[in-house]
């Protein structure tokens, strides 16, 4: 493994142990800073932000990335991270605290800085293996981010605001002595069309070819967001799981996820190619879908985590049919605009998702599951518009 794959990888875990840190202490945190009774509109609002600020953004970053390098955007985007993170720590303001969430939103945008320099390094035909290891350093961090700012916060609430840029700090001294630049830069001139974010989802839409996967992508990532928005409900109405038994059960779908994405994506894909792992990823995905629809015992829930895991193995190969689409000089313009794709997907399914499973719960508590299976089977026809070719450029 090679040192600036190393270094990114480091990177990626870092600044998702950095993002999921302070989640825990939030709600408690806002309690205190605006001695309100329910703050759940607060909660909401500041997360929206955050979101926001990501789909905005994301884009805008890429195509930085692409014109003056992945390096300095990395950088730029770390530095403001732990500044951020900082001022967090210590303002007793709240409208300090939401400055700061538009800042986080802004810079956890250098994910898609960070996908590119990926694409840069890696050879087209391990991409999806290497997808994968991205994947699965990022969802092994979101698991230790929580538990982490959960035990920082009994000794200070503010402490995983510091924890995180003390993160970030070694995030920035690892991206600035060790890692080098990926991507060659063009000597033209800066155009200020760069900080347009409406101009990358106009260069998505001229660019057809790659419309199908994106659509693809966007309806990924509206699915995956069921089982994170609903999953501690529906554990504890369905079987009555309490919260030792959900947490238990949370770990194992993280390490199972992390496992199937960093072992099983690379083997898959030399045998079966990006377009059928993304296939059996899908089938598998559905089928455990279903099956968790139907499950009404707690010990069914566990019993289908593999097959949720081996479920994920579709998004690593479906990212690197992405960049097989785009050249070399757009890759920073496609990550940001699938990062930005997916933060408008992380907002919308987690609203249809829990408001699905509101509305329908009394009737058949499985039904959010049967609708995540039925809109992958919606985009089944797209499939079969999915080809290997050569980068085209747009």
């Amino acid at each position: 493994m090679n040192k600036a794959l190393i270094v990114i990888l480091a990177t990626v875990a870092l600044d998702a142990i950095g993002g999921g840190l302070i989640f825990p202490i939030l709600p408690e945190l806002l309690k205190q800073m605006t001695a309100a009774d329910d703050i759940s509109l607060i909660y909401g609002l500041l997360i929206g932000i955050y979101a926001l600020m990501q789909f905005v953004l994301s884009p805008v970053l890429g195509s930085l990335s692409d014109r003056f390098g992945r390096r300095p955007v990395l950088l730029l985007s770390l530095a403001g991270a732990m500044v951020d993170y900082l001022i967090m720590a210590f303002s007793p303001f709240f409208w300090v605290l939401a400055i700061g969430r538009v800042i986080a939103g802004i810079t956890s945008a250098s994910m898609a800085v960070a996908s590119a320099y990926m694409t840069d390094i890696t050879p087209e035909e391990h991409r999806a293996q290497r997808f994968g290891l991205l994947g699965a350093v990022m969802g092994v961090g979101f698991i230790i981010g929580p538990v982490l700012g959960g035990l920082l916060g009994i000794w200070w609430l503010r402490a995983p605001f510091l924890a995180a840029a003390i993160l970030n700090g070694l995030n920035l001294l690892m991206a600035l002595f060790v890692l080098p630049e990926s991507h060659a830069t063009k000597p033209d001139r800066f155009a200020l069309k760069s900080l347009n974010p409406v101009a990358p989802l106009v260069w998505l839409w001229n660019f057809r070819p790659l419309l199908p996967l994106i659509v693809v992508a966007v309806v990924f990532g509206v699915i995956a967001s069921v089982p994170g928005t609903i999953w501690v409900l529906y554990g504890a109405d369905r079987f009555g799981w309490d919260s030792m038994t959900i947490g238990l059960s949370l770990s194992v779908f993280g390490v199972s996820l992390a496992i199937s994405q960093a072992v099983l994506t690379g083997p898959i894909v030399k045998r079966f190619g990006d377009r059928g792992t993304l296939m059996i990823g899908v089938a598998f995905d559905g089928v455990a879908y279903v099956l968790m629809g139907f499950a009404d015992q707690g010990w069914m829930g566990f019993a289908l985590t593999p097959l949720f895991a081996l479920g994920g193995i579709a998004m690593p190969a479906l990212q690197s049919l992405l960049t097989s689409r785009v050249s070399q000089d757009q890759q920073g313009q496609l990550q940001g605009v699938m990062a930005s794709l997916m933060s408008l997907a992380g907002v919308v399914g987690p609203l249809a998702g829990a408001g699905f499973y509101f509305y329908t719960r009394d009737v058949w508590m499985g039904s959010v599951w049967i609708a995540g299976a039925v809109l992958y089977l919606a985009a089944a026809p797209l499939f079969a518009t999915i080809r290997q070719p050569k980068p085209v450029a747009a």
